[in-house]
Order: structure tokens, then sequence, then C-alpha cells
């Protein structure tokens, strides 16, 4: 069946999965889940048992696997997060995808999920194609505007080339940064994680596979957020203390 959605936002049944009665019981799921993986539990199995333990759902093990991370991982990232004003005059490398349908399903009403690092993900999955749906415009605009206060010396965006439509979205965000006048360069590459975990750019990204062996990485959804959609649903799954 042909993907006909339009917008990037909340599944049917976010509302009832992640109401507020139900964060206490993934907060602490993500941090059995997290103790788990710092313990060396493979994190197939180890989300199974806690899945089947606090009776989650898929999509509510989705949750709490994109925000569960092991207390070493933690910290490293913690310590290879740079502030905003470290970006003024160095190279900026995107992770386009990863940022992108954060701020797209942010300005749909969907849920954005803060993990134990602080990062902002989203619960969408692109399954090999990437839909331009209505908030892709807006959520590139937004995402410029912030990179752009943010003044990289270079800013280069990289999207994944076995992705359907990449090279359709490649050509949207070509005309609107010579519109704004934005010097953007972006590139097709097979695997964006790979290129991005061995750059010397500081990333911006939110892939835990890439924050654990960047070299220095931004919080870059987490800033489009804060900025310009303060009301977006957000959902923090960090358990506290933990």
């Amino acid at each position: 069946m042909p993907d006909k959605r339009s917008h990037r936002g909340p599944h049917p049944d976010d509302a009832r999965l992640f109401a507020e009665s139900q964060w206490p019981i993934l907060r602490a799921a993500v941090g059995d889940l997290s103790f788990l993986l710092g313990r060396g539990y493979a994190e197939k199995s180890a989300l199974k048992l806690v899945g089947d333990h606090f009776g989650l759902t898929q999509r509510q093990r989705i949750a709490v696997m994109r925000c569960s991370c092991s207390d070493d991982a933690l910290a490293t990232r913690r310590q290879r997060e740079v502030p905003p004003g470290a970006v003024s005059a160095s190279e900026l490398a995107v992770d386009g995808y990863n940022v992108l349908t954060t701020v797209e399903a942010a300005l749909a009403g969907g849920v954005v999920i803060q993990g134990r690092d602080g990062c902002y993900r989203d619960m969408a999955s692109m399954h090999g194609t990437f839909r331009k749906v209505r908030e892709t415009g807006p959520a590139l605009g937004l995402i410029g505007e912030t990179v752009a206060a943010l003044r990289p010396q270079r800013c280069l965006w990289l999207l994944d080339s076995p992705v359907s439509n990449s090279g359709r979205l490649r050509s949207q965000m070509r005309g609107l940064a010579a519109r704004r006048g934005w010097t953007w360069e972006i590139e097709l590459v097979t695997n964006p994680d790979t290129v991005l975990a061995d750059s010397s750019a500081i990333i911006a990204t939110a892939d835990s596979v890439v924050l654990d062996r960047c070299r220095s990485w931004l919080n870059l959804a987490r800033l489009v957020l804060t900025f310009h959609l303060p009301n977006a649903r957000i959902i923090n799954l960090a358990p506290e203390n933990r």
C-alpha cells in the first residue's frame, strides 16, 4: 500500500501510549534498560526483558530504546557535546534525515522524546523511503535559520543515497539555500553514519551510533525546537538520578 501521509504527525495511538500517566513507567523502563546496557546485555534481549516486565507496546519499546544508553556512553556523549558558540568559524556536518524528521514531527504535533543524553528524537521511521510532507519546507527553513545564526565556516549536509527521494530532497534544499543565501553543501552518501563518525567536523545528530563514535557533536534539533518551537510536544523520558 502506498504511503499517502501528508504530515509527520502523531500515530493514532500516541495520545494513549504517551499520556502523562505513562511517563513514570516509561522513565523506569529507560532506567532499567540503561542499567542492563551498562552491564553488557545485548540491546535486543535487554529491551525484550524490560518491555515484557513493564508490559510495553512495540511503539513504547522503540521510544525506550531511543532514550536509553549506558552510564559510560552517557558520560562520553556529554564530554563530546559542544555548546552552540563552538560552531562559529568551524565546520558543521548535519545528519540530514536525523535532524529534519525530528523538526518535521514537532511542527506536525508529533511526539518528540528526550533521552538520557538530552537529545530530542522523533518516532518516525522511513523504511528506506523519504516522503516529503507539508512540514518539510518549514522544517528546513527553521533548521537553516538556526544554522545561519551559528555562523559555521562550512555547513555540509549528508543524506542517505539508498533512501528513495534523497535526490529530490537535495534539489529542494539547494533551491531554498540559494534563495536564502545559505552556503550549504549537500551530499548523497551510502552510509552517512560512517562518514559522520570519522569526520573532524562538529556533527549535528541525535543518532546514538554516531554520538558514540564522533569527535564532537551539537544538539541541533533541540536548539531548533527550543528557539523556534517552544510549544512542541516534548516528552522527557530521562529517569531522575539515573
